[in-house]
Formats: C-alpha cells, structure tokens, sequence
C-alpha cells in the first residue's frame, strides 16, 4: 500500500514537471478512487468487529485504514 502510494506520488511529480496534465489527472483518479473505496470498506469492516474508535476513524480519513 505505501509503495504504491510512494510511486504514484513519484509518477505524478513527474507528470507535473513535463506539464502533463491529462495523465496526472487519470493518474490521481485511479489512484485516489479505489483507495477511497477500500477506506469505505475497511471502516465498516471494522466497526462490525469492533467498538467504534476515534483512532481508526482517524486513520481511516487520513486514507492510512490498510496499516492497521
């Protein structure tokens, strides 16, 4: 999860710096979209186990929910 989240930052420095702005924005969308919905995902995975906490809340708008 990190590294991908480490190359697609990489990858859109580098679309930003060549003025590339038609696949940084589809970059940024399939990079964004599907985390978003694994975020969805793992809250309501998690409020079924668990109590709800501010902490994995937290964690999860951050879009950090998979290090848990």
């Amino acid at each position: 999860f990190c590294g991908e989240g480490a190359a697609a930052t990489v990858l859109c420095l580098s679309y930003s710096h060549s003025d590339d702005r038609f696949w940084l924005a589809l970059t940024v969308f399939f990079v964004l979209c599907p985390s978003v919905l694994v975020q969805l995902t793992l809250t309501f995975v998690h409020r079924d186990l668990s109590r709800d906490r501010p902490l994995i809340l937290l964690m999860h708008l951050l879009q950090l929910g998979p290090i848990i």
